[in-house]
């Protein structure tokens, strides 16, 4: 069984503290070693660590932090503002907001890894986050990742039902999450794409840290998209999609594939997968489909390259 290193670090952005957690299979060298460093961006409705370093009893394989760190990556996270360990504020952590706190992020990765150009992988409101980072600053994207992303939200179910409750999103900066709650989430698009027991586990991890989440990317998804401009990405993009997603259609998504100006870009469409990929139970083709696209092969320009 591989071993895992993990440490915590806080990020600042101005007086507010913003939690980091890290994970490999060794401690680094005082100023990094060079290994290609993955920064997962979470969602919506729970914090960085909870979702992306889960542990469910009697399973294996959730952790997609350990799963990329057994790769050879050197696996980062956050708490953006309002969420987990993080500080809260009386804003409401909209996407724009994200962005300022993977810029604090990013000068915490560099000091420890001395590495600069870093692969961004955002889930849901995550991936409007690790877009937006990546239009705003292109010296720090070397690949990007989109899962569960959304462009306009044009037709999209979910933004529409969701769309029914704005008026509680705008009364208040934050909303309360609870089991119930949680455990939706993987039942919403379509019963049987998560195993039994995620849910509960993901629930009993979030919740011994918080009880609400900020209201902000909730407003922009159901009110304010799109907020990300394909045209501004520089770096090599992959979409990754999940078959049974009501967070966006796959016309909406393509429309902002074909409105990328790079031609390093993948889009995949992953059979029997919902809304979140790395807890599905497909997820073994998430992660051979995510690997593949970081580990491809640098582009060759000559024969003398």
């Amino acid at each position: 069984m591989t071993e895992f290193w993990s440490e915590e670090y806080w990020a600042q952005k101005g007086d507010v503290k913003l939690y980091m957690f890290r994970k490999r299979t060794d401690a680094p060298p005082a100023g990094g070693d060079g290994r290609p460093v993955l920064f997962l961006v979470h969602g919506s409705s729970f914090s960085g660590p909870s979702g992306f370093d889960l542990h469910v009893p009697g399973k294996s394989d959730f952790s997609l932090m350990e799963k990329f760190a057994g790769y050879g990556f050197d696996v980062w996270t956050m708490d953006h503002e309002g969420y987990g360990k993080s500080d809260s504020t009386d804003g409401n952590s909209p996407v724009a907001e994200g962005v300022r706190d993977l810029k604090a992020a990013m000068e915490v990765v560099e000091r420890e890894t001395g590495v600069k150009k870093i692969s961004f992988y955002g889930s849901s409101s995550g991936a409007l986050r690790a877009a937006a980072f990546a239009e705003a600053y292109p010296e720090h994207a070397e690949q990007l990742v989109l899962d569960a992303f959304v462009w306009t939200g044009k037709d999209a179910p979910t933004l529409i039902e969701r769309a029914r409750k704005m008026d509680i999103w705008t009364a208040s900066n934050m909303r309360q999450i609870d089991e119930a709650f949680l455990k939706s989430i993987f039942t919403r698009d379509l019963p049987g794409t998560t195993e039994d027991g995620v849910g509960e586990a993901l629930a009993e991890t979030e919740l011994k840290i918080c009880n609400q989440v900020p209201t902000g990317t909730y407003v922009d998804m159901c009110s304010k998209l799109p907020v990300c401009d394909p045209t501004k990405i520089r770096c090599p993009v992959l979409i990754i999609r999940g078959e049974h997603d009501g967070v966006a259609t796959e016309e909406d998504l393509m429309a902002y594939y074909n409105a990328l100006p790079v031609h390093d870009k993948q889009f995949v469409i992953i059979p029997g997968q919902a809304h979140v990929s790395h807890l599905g139970v497909n997820r073994a083709r998430f992660w051979h489909v995510f690997h593949s696209f970081l580990t491809m092969p640098k582009r060759m320009d000559s024969l003398d390259d």
